[in-house]
Order: structure tokens, then sequence, then C-alpha cells
């Protein structure tokens, strides 16, 4: 169904007016944290009311939390990678969250559209989360170490940060790392969110 001007309705219901206003009000201008950096805790639930604690994971191991929209090109590129590294490495050892700005109805379509196995989280309203980690596009993945420290940041598609995460994740589960990329993939070095 669609609005007046041609938004449809999944459009409208995905739009953060709350987050828009204080991103608009920002005296300071958002920038992903950096490597190096203190993770701020993340405490949220996913889309069938599971809670996630950051904390929690991070006591068996690396974390990757991939920010992402659903409507997101980017996002939509980066994702079956992201699966792919899930399948690989995923386990007791490295954990997985994907963290979405989105309606989890919506949500829930883009998983099942994209073969998404791993837990996916809903950040609230006003994207408090996103904005505490700095989010200006998406997707930004964050690989968080046991220490609670950023260790990698990746923002939009970057195949290089790709293959650097999969490198910490094989070091996490004890193994050695498998090439993310198939020669049948066609994917480009870089590709911003």
């Amino acid at each position: 169904m669609t609005a007046a001007g041609g938004i449809s309705l999944a459009d409208l219901r995905n739009l953060n007016f709350l987050g828009l206003v204080r991103r608009f009000v920002r005296r300071k201008a958002l920038a992903a944290i950096p490597a190096g950096q203190p993770a701020p805790a993340i405490v949220l639930k996913d889309v069938d009311g599971r809670r996630g604690c950051l904390a929690d994971a991070l006591k068996k191991g690396p974390v990757l939390v991939a920010f992402f929209k659903v409507n997101c090109v980017t996002s939509q590129l980066t994702f079956p990678f992201l699966q792919r590294i899930h399948e690989i490495y995923g386990g007791s050892n490295f954990s997985m969250w994907g963290i979405s700005q989105n309606h989890p109805r919506d949500t829930r379509l883009f998983i099942r559209k994209y073969g998404v196995k791993f837990p996916v989280l809903i950040d609230g309203k006003g994207y408090p989360v996103s904005n505490r980690y700095g989010l200006t596009n998406s997707p930004t993945l964050f690989l968080i170490m046991p220490g609670g420290r950023v260790h990698i940041t990746c923002v939009g598609f970057s195949k290089a940060d790709l293959e650097a995460i999969c490198v910490e994740a094989a070091r996490a589960i004890g193994k050695q790392p498998e090439p993310l990329f198939k020669e049948d993939d066609v994917v480009p070095l870089l590709k911003p969110g």
C-alpha cells in the first residue's frame, strides 16, 4: 500500500522522526567509534523478544555487531557475507549480532530474504544504541573484543575489513582462516553505505 506522494507504509513505519530531530539538533557530529575505543553497552531485544546483552556475550569471546537498515542496498550486499562468516566461525567463542534500525516486521522479512541465522536485535525509538556507536552510515560493523574495546570498525562494505574480521574470528575459535569470498562472487573492494 502506498501513501500520498508515492511513499509506502513500510517506508513511513521505518522513518524515525525523533532520531532525525536528535541528529539535526546535535552539537557534535556523529562519527563511528574507531578501533581501540571502548564499546558502549548494548542491551536490546531480538525480533522474538529475547534479550541480548553485549557484556554477557563478550564473556564467551569476540562479538561482531552489524548495524543496518533493511532498505539499504549496501546492507543487502553485506549480509549474505556476514551469514557466511557466521556459518564458518559462529559458535560459543565467536558471536554475531545484527542490530536493525527498522520495525521488527520489516526486519523479519529482511532476515528471511537474506537467510540470516544469527541473532538480530532491534534498536529502540530514536536509535539510542546506534547513536552511542556514532552511526552515520549503514551498514556499520564493529568487532568488539572480550576486553570491551572495538578492534575493527567497518563503515559500508569493505572486502579487506571483512577478511580481517575472518582472521580474528578464526583466531577466537582456534582454527585457520578460511576464504570468505569465492571465485564466482562478484563483490566490490569497497561500497559506501
